[in-house]
């Protein structure tokens, strides 16, 4: 009866195994390694002659008698096997200090009893890792390995974890010393299962999580080892019989496929020709390789980071870039192009390949927010032409039957909504391109979207998203597991692996140790999806654009608005917040009554007169919330009849819309004026009217039909509108508001996200003015707060690609609800306090020139030069250069800000791009 192997014993090693060694027993060190080499010979050969064919392994290993044989991948995300070759086992035991790594001070990772026992140990101890097999513990001779599973161990103690990072044994009681002799072959008892060590794991392989991963590697690397074996050159059988002419019609053949376009002109794009790995899987005709040049008309129009990511797309659907895998994940910040860029990739392929110059794809679908659908066939027709490429879009009038009874289309463009209405015809298409824009909506595998899309028979699959990660790191994995399914394991196994490591490491309480491995661990999350997810951010585009001046605004709250905030804070509610007595999350309605607070107190007074217009409601806590509050406004104040002197950013904005109107009458200069809610856009809409402001409006209740022309039509320089009233979150996907150079942000979001793409509606390509962003934050309350949570979010970018929470996912302590609720009335603006900048706000102290700052000046360093206060968020030091100015200056330079300065008591600026390019 065969032994059976664990999933890892397929390339593992074939010589037999020692039997168990109990603990306190030494290891046998046998004299003679030469009886022993060739037992070991014998034997392989034995089982080859009675199996009727040669292992591959045992012809590996008699050719590599004479030395020690690893095959193994190193760190560059290649394939490795957890199998180690060796003739010279009996001096294992000798070498051991040389065969065993040292981790660098790393102890058990995860788990709460895992620290417990690191205590316990000395701290010069280190922890060893190794690969192994296991099985239940019993006598029989011929082991049923059960699965593959790493062995830590550590001082006297050992831990075994399966591939999913579960614990699944634990040990105690061994001698160091036999922990420390550990090698190869050798067997062990923990927690009732026996184990066989099959190799050593460095430090560093744990740390990063490398060595729970399994098939992901790049077709260069993957079949190394085997093609330097046993591959040989393919030939036709009877070729010299059949085909006496075989080279004249090769010849013929490879003379005739030519390149589409020509390779060689100048600003030509040409994409890599696929290595041999890819050639042998994919090219199993023998056609000649031909070069896939990018159609010359898209070509001239390119920058530098669009070539370049037209190339990623073009490798990742290949499969070139990941071994068998053909998806990717285009995650550029808004205004790069990611619609172009997809729009080139999709061209090229319908009418070239790498292979006989064969298309590659005969049909793509995209699917797109309902909103988008008409500017994607708008950027069709834009860079290619009708003559080019016919587009078919789905909607009310136009049916999916369409499109598959007529051979004139080859991209049909439809929306997610119509998707799931019309799936059953669109899983009849055979579509061998699917792209996914605005993907970060995939976010949850469980939703019919998601399941949906999953269903279509098409491996090609592109997301393309601004926000690959908005709310937390599961949601990453499910974008990965849309394009490229199963290349990160089970969800289990990426929760135990990556997230909790990663979250971990991030807590206040984490520990030196959790802090380590959990920066390893995104370090390596970030190397394998770097395979296949390209992210760049404004910065690459930065030199193309006319400059923008952005302005953080700190208004002074007024009167009746700070008597209101006082209120609040002293309810039953926000105490019983502070004191940890209430659930159900009372802080969000208590924040969500401050936030209207900023905005506007009538915005306050209709959500109490609302309130208590339904008495049977079950917000307890918001009537609560708003007990005694209706006793502080006026008798006469009614929510219809507000007055911009009640809102401190509302004067602000007045005198700022002025000043835009005043100081730019010679040259057409509009404003995009953004809030995240309906109720404020209507205040800011009835404030127009009142100035006597042209306007125009796109909020979710625009139909989604009028949107693309609304846009057109601000955009033009024959537009009679000077604002364009916006909401973030209902109709600002994907919108081209260049016919703007001002965007005022009247309030703020917890999602820096949402910010920042509505702030790059008007800085973007095709923008021919000087751009002013403002953002507009009530001082000293809950939006300052917002706002330096906002910079810390941004800074944990750099973790894996971008991290960041909305209000419906964040958790407070209750320090942290302290500091929310919270109101400073003695400060000018309580984040320039934070910075412990010295400058005071003087405009002495500021560089108002275009050259970098003076590293001299205080103000721009802050008073720990070099060494930024680890209490306070990273990001919070790049305001330190930024201009400051207190509200108490005498003069600005700018002369919009001259202008409302009054009702201001602090603001930063920053100048992108001082001089055009």
């Amino acid at each position: 009866m065969r032994r059976s192997a664990a999933p890892s014993q397929v390339l593992g090693n074939a010589a037999k195994k020692p039997k168990f060694t109990p603990p306190g027993k030494s290891v046998a060190v046998c004299p003679k390694n030469e009886t022993k080499e060739m037992d070991q010979e014998m034997k392989l050969k034995e089982r080859d002659e009675k199996e009727g064919s040669a292992s591959l392994l045992s012809k590996l290993y008699v050719q590599n008698q004479n030395e020690n044989f690893t095959l193994s991948v190193e760190s560059t995300g290649k394939v490795k096997t957890k199998a180690t070759f060796s003739t010279d086992k009996c001096s294992k035991v000798e070498m051991k200090s040389l065969n065993v790594p040292k981790a660098d001070g790393l102890s058990l990772p995860t788990s709460g009893s895992a620290k417990e026992e690191a205590a316990q140990e000395t701290p010069d101890c280190l922890a060893k890792y190794f690969s192994v097999v296991w099985c239940k513990a019993s006598k029989k001779k011929h082991k049923k390995w059960e699965g593959d599973a790493i062995l830590i161990a550590k001082g006297k103690s050992v831990i075994l974890k399966d591939m999913e990072g579960k614990d699944i044994g634990r040990g105690t009681g061994y001698k160091a010393k036999e922990l420390d002799s550990l090698a190869e072959g050798q067997t062990l008892m923990v927690g009732g299962k026996e184990i066989e060590v099959m190799s050593v794991i460095s430090a560093d392989d744990f740390s990063s999580g490398r060595c729970f991963q399994a098939g992901i590697g790049t077709h260069d690397t993957v079949p190394t080892a085997l093609s330097q074996t046993n591959m040989k050159p393919f030939c036709k059988p009877f070729k010299n019989v059949c085909q006496p002419s075989s080279k004249d019609n090769m010849l013929k053949e490879s003379q005739s496929c030519k390149p589409r376009h020509d390779p060689n002109a100048p600003n030509s794009v040409v994409m890599p020709r696929p290595n041999a790995s890819h050639q042998w899987a994919f090219n199993k005709a023998g056609l000649p390789v031909v070069d896939v040049v990018v159609d010359p008309y898209i070509a001239n129009n390119l920058r530098p980071h669009q070539k370049e990511g037209i190339i990623f797309l073009y490798e990742c659907i290949m499969g070139i870039r990941v071994s068998g895998r053909f998806g990717a994940i285009l995650a550029d910040e808004m205004g790069l192009g990611k619609t172009l860029q997809c729009i080139a990739v999709v061209w090229t392929l319908l009418r070239q390949g790498p292979y006989g110059c064969k298309p590659v794809l005969k049909r793509a679908l995209i699917v797109t927010p309902g909103s988008l659908v008409k500017n994607w066939k708008k950027e069709f027709q834009k860079w290619l032409g009708s003559e080019r490429i016919k587009v078919f879009t789905v909607d009310q009038d136009h049916k999916v039957e369409e499109f598959t009874g007529s051979p004139l289309y080859s991209v049909m463009i439809i929306s997610y909504e119509m998707l799931l209405r019309s799936l059953d015809q669109v899983q009849a298409v055979e579509f061998n391109l699917l792209i996914c824009d605005e993907g970060h909506r995939l976010k949850n595998s469980t939703i019919k979207t998601t399941t949906a899309l999953t269903s279509l028979s098409c491996e090609r699959r592109i997301i393309l998203t601004g926000t690959p990660i908005q709310n937390d790191l599961q949601e990453f994995y499910a974008l990965i597991e849309f394009v490229n399914p199963g290349i990160l394991g089970s969800l289990s196994t990426y929760r135990k692996i990556y997230e909790e490591p990663i979250v971990r490491s991030r807590e206040p309480s984490a520990t030196k140790e959790e802090k380590e491995l959990g920066e390893k661990r995104a370090a390596e999350l970030t190397r394998l999806t770097g395979l296949f997810i390209l992210r760049r951010t404004q910065e690459v585009i930065n030199k193309f654009l006319p400059p923008k001046k952005e302005s953080i605004i700190f208004c002074r709250p007024t009167a009746l608005q700070l008597e209101l905030y006082r209120k609040l804070l002293s309810s039953r509610v926000i105490t019983s917040c502070l004191q940890g007595r209430l659930e159900n999350s009372p802080h969000l309605i208590c924040i969500g009554a401050l936030k209207k607070l900023c905005n506007h107190p009538c915005l306050l007074l209709k959500a109490i007169k609302d309130k208590s217009c339904d008495p049977v409601s079950e917000e307890h806590d918001e009537s609560n919330l708003y007990e005694g509050v209706i006793d502080v406004f006026p008798q006469e104040y009614t929510p219809d009849t507000f007055s911009e002197t009640d809102s401190g950013k509302l004067q602000v904005l007045v005198k700022l819309l002025a000043a835009i109107r005043e100081l730019n009458s010679s040259e057409r200069q509009v404003v995009v004026l953004v809030s995240n809610y309906t109720q404020t856009l209507n205040i800011l809409q009835e404030t127009c009217k009142r100035c006597g402001y042209s306007y125009t409006r796109l909020d979710g209740n625009t139909p989604v039909s009028q949107r693309q022309q609304i846009v057109d039509t601000f955009n033009s320089k024959f537009s009679p509108a000077f604002i364009f009233l916006l909401s973030s979150k209902a109709g600002g996907v994907g919108l081209n508001l260049v016919g703007a150079s001002h965007l005022i942000l009247y309030d703020i979001d917890w999602n820096p996200a949402t910010d920042i793409q509505a702030m790059a509606r008007v800085w973007r390509d095709g923008q021919k003015h000087t751009v002013h962003i403002y953002r507009l934050l009530t001082t000293g309350s809950i939006e300052e707060k917002i706002y330096q949570r906002q910079i810390s979010k941004q800074d944990l970018s750099g973790a894996v690609v971008d991290l960041s929470k909305t209000s419906e996912h964040i958790h407070f302590s209750i320090e942290e609800l302290k500091n929310l609720f919270t109101l400073h009335e003695d400060s000018s603006c309580v984040t320039h306090d934070l910075l412990e900048c010295n400058c005071m706000g003087k405009i002495d102290h500021q560089n108002t020139s275009s050259e970098k700052p003076s590293v001299s000046r205080s103000c721009q360093l802050g008073q720990n030069h070099g060494k930024p206060n680890s209490k306070k968020p990273l990001s919070m030091s790049q305001l330190m250069q930024w201009k400051h100015f207190s509200g108490q200056c005498q003069t600005f330079p700018d002369p919009f800000l001259e202008r409302i300065k009054e009702n201001v008591s602090f603001i930063f600026q920053n100048v992108t791009n001082s001089t055009s390019p």
